[in-house]
């Protein structure tokens, strides 16, 4: 196994680097480059010294954490140094003469899994949390994190294995594998009471997956109708040209703000109408494909005209624009707002966050918060349905329940993908 090293901090200047090694040989490299050794946990001040015989590298803080008691489960090291490029540079040029290589993305954490200290879900929050831009994002990284999903999946497959070591000594000792009524019932039941608690782990995952990814609301309307001075309102800023000629909006302008917790995308789109210019149609055309994944729609008129219908069907509030001009509120419209005087805007924002939470049946945290995760279930759950059939008999029964626990094996890790376990690693960072 190779000693890995990379920084865990931000990237310099900064005030203090946080420099990792991970390895068979990660206690030995920092008794060279101090010249001692060090208490297990303890964190001890030290002059750094190149082993080239350079000199002193920096002074900064040594903590060593020996295996396996370690976030990565092997011998682990933490370099605190002053945050310059200089010092970084010239410490990780000494650990590359010392044997040590630069570790790949998420290596570090892809470790502690392997050496068991996390599961695969809780790789997942992890990740979640050191991305977190709400407090729903991070209270939800941190249920996955503390491992309440894993306690589900673990309480899910121990129903599984009880009814498979009934199953198994009914096809021992019974005989033409047929089942007892009374085993028959206990099991029918259970399956039943297992179907019914997946279904509803499964129903959270929407919500789950919003409050991780975000959600999205299209502003769309005619030309000059203020989409692009609510778009500016909405970010404080000066994000949007807004001009009184019509279709100066070409390409979808995209802002992310935090709203009521949950990470809201707002999309600037061209003006629709009838366009005689090439590059606006391709604008228009654009802005229709992005309503068509849009979680909210926000139609803008300065007139009487109200979303089209086919937009019947979808999330839509209808907002009257532009009150200072013409303080007409007519029937119809749900809301009625100024950029100019911002009247109503704090009012619509705030509208939206409930049309977002009610559209997505509120917002706790969820268990289940990626596809991967809902797709191994959904899979496990179609197993479990499988074996509930009454035409089945007992071999049968038991090959689904083998297949369904095998589906919750692998989702927290129990049974490894290298290609799952890829794309898990993929987005982290090089020190985590």
């Amino acid at each position: 196994m190779d000693t890995i090293f990379a920084l865990a901090s931000g990237a310099p200047p900064s005030a203090v680097s946080v420099i990792r090694v991970s390895g068979p040989i990660a206690l030995t490299v920092a008794n060279t480059l101090a010249c001692r050794t060090f208490r297990p946990r303890v964190a001890t001040l030290a002059e750094l010294k190149s082993p080239g015989g350079l000199g002193t590298i920096d002074q900064g803080l040594v903590i060593a954490f020996p295996g396996p008691n370690s976030f990565t489960g092997d011998d682990l090291v933490e370099f605190q140094t002053h945050g310059s490029r200089a010092v970084v540079r010239t410490m990780f040029e000494c650990l590359g003469k010392l044997g040590c290589r630069p570790a790949r993305p998420g290596e570090f954490t892809r470790r502690a899994f392997l050496n068991g200290k996390l599961d695969l879900t809780a790789v997942e929050a992890l990740g979640d949390l050191i991305d977190s831009e709400t407090e729903l994002q991070r209270r939800q990284a941190i249920t996955g994190l503390t491992g309440k999903l894993f306690s589900t999946i673990g309480g899910w497959r121990a129903q599984l294995l009880e009814m498979l070591t009934t199953l198994e000594a009914v096809i021992d000792f019974v005989d033409e594998g047929d089942i007892p009524e009374s085993i028959q019932n206990d099991i029918s039941f259970k399956l039943a009471k297992l179907d019914a608690d997946i279904v509803g782990v499964l129903a959270s995952s929407v919500r789950g997956q919003a409050i991780r990814d975000g959600l999205t609301v299209v502003i769309l309307g005619p030309p000059n109708a203020g989409k692009s001075a609510l778009m500016n309102a909405i970010a404080g800023r000066d994000v949007a040209i807004v001009s009184a000629r019509a279709g100066t909006t070409r390409d979808p302008l995209e802002i992310r703000i935090e709203l009521d917790g949950l990470p809201v995308t707002f999309v600037d789109t061209a003006g629709l109408r009838e366009a005689s210019d090439e590059i606006e149609r391709e604008g228009i055309r654009r802005a229709r494909a992005r309503s068509e994944k849009a979680d909210l729609i926000l139609w803008l008129s300065e007139g009487d005209d109200f979303a089209p219908s086919y937009l019947r069907d979808r999330p839509v509030l209808n907002v009257r624009t532009k009150i200072d001009v013409d303080d007409a509120r007519p029937a119809g419209f749900d809301h009625f707002i100024s950029t100019v005087s911002s009247l109503g805007v704090a009012e619509l924002l705030n509208n939206i966050g409930l049309a977002l939470k009610l559209g997505s049946a509120g917002f706790e945290p969820s268990l289940v918060t990626r596809s991967r995760q809902k797709a191994q279930i959904e899979r496990a759950l179609v197993c479990i349905r499988e074996a509930r059939r009454a035409d089945l008999d007992v071999e049968l029964i038991s090959e689904e329940l083998r297949r369904a626990s095998a589906e919750l094996d692998g989702l927290v890790g129990l049974i490894n993908s290298e290609d799952i376990l890829n794309e898990v690693f993929r987005t982290f960072c090089l020190g985590k």
